[in-house]
């Protein structure tokens, strides 16, 4: 039988041990920037030898560094890397907030951002209308349907052989005959750019109508759609088009505090397509 007084600071053998290098860098504080290996492993209640591993492999991958001197570890600029999407979407997030209300308030409908994670559209901020009846949805709403307005700008920026993946996977659905075919919505994506905004006039609800337009970076990245989204009976086929110029214009607002430059003379913040034929 085991020696409990010498198995008294063993790991637990279920131990996951993505938790062990969480728990790890935890340790790092602003109060606490350097720690030695010793330090670590009483925090943590861990073997010295196995933080002695976890640095080494967050070492090699630059999440961690020794400082020169002490020998001791910090945090390293592996992590900034790592962060870099989450720290850019904050960003947007906090530089787009005024102007979400300024397109709540002229439209008089709901106003959002969404990010895009690779296969859904995630709606990180929202300004709801002041009308009785609107259409809102939960913050961390997540779309995969293609005819969404947002999903749609988001592919119309995607390689076109990364689009077609994704739909023939079905890891983002074409969402029905309304769709047509793969090539059917290739083709309608390159609409979105002409316009420089999508629309979904109840091709995803009958109740619902969303319009929305890409938000560019620096680099002229799309990293974010704006989206107004309204109640269908509000919304008559021929108000798509100044939905569509107000939301554009909201997303040009915020890609220029973002540091996104006009790439067309008309000064829009549309970046160049990347499927092919498009105009760019």
């Amino acid at each position: 039988m085991p020696n409990q007084a010498n198995d008294a600071n063993a790991e637990p053998r279920n131990a996951s041990v993505i938790v062990n290098v969480v728990q790890v860098l935890r340790c790092f504080t602003t109060d606490a920037p350097l720690l030695g290996v010793t330090e670590i492993a009483a925090q943590v209640a861990l073997h010295k030898s196995s933080v002695s591993r976890i640095l080494a492999t967050l070492e090699q991958e630059r999440i961690v560094e020794r400082d020169e001197l002490s020998r001791k570890f910090r945090l390293g600029m592996g992590l900034i890397a790592i962060a870099g999407p989450l720290l850019a979407n904050l960003d947007v997030r906090r530089v787009a907030f005024p102007t979400l209300k300024e397109l709540a308030e002229s439209t008089g409908e709901t106003a959002a951002l969404n990010i895009w994670d690779g296969s859904e559209s995630v709606s990180v901020e929202q300004i709801p209308s002041k009308k009785q009846v609107k259409h809102t949805s939960p913050m961390g709403s997540r779309y995969a349907t293609a005819l969404s307005a947002t999903i749609q700008v988001f592919l119309a920026f995607e390689e076109e052989a990364s689009v077609r993946k994704l739909l023939a996977a079905g890891t983002v659905d074409l969402g029905g005959p309304r769709a047509g075919s793969i090539d059917d919505y290739v083709a309608r994506l390159r609409g979105v750019y002409e316009r420089g905004y999508a629309n979904n006039f109840g091709e995803t609800s009958p109740e619902e109508v969303g319009v929305a337009a890409p938000v560019l970076d620096h680099r002229g990245t799309v990293v974010a759609a704006v989206l107004i989204a309204a109640p269908f009976y509000r919304v008559p086929e021929e108000r798509l088009a100044d939905l569509g110029a107000a939301c554009r214009d909201a997303a040009d607002g915020i890609s220029r505090r973002l540091g996104a430059q006009p790439t067309d003379p008309a000064g829009q913040m549309i970046a160049a397509l990347r499927l092919p034929g498009a105009a760019g």
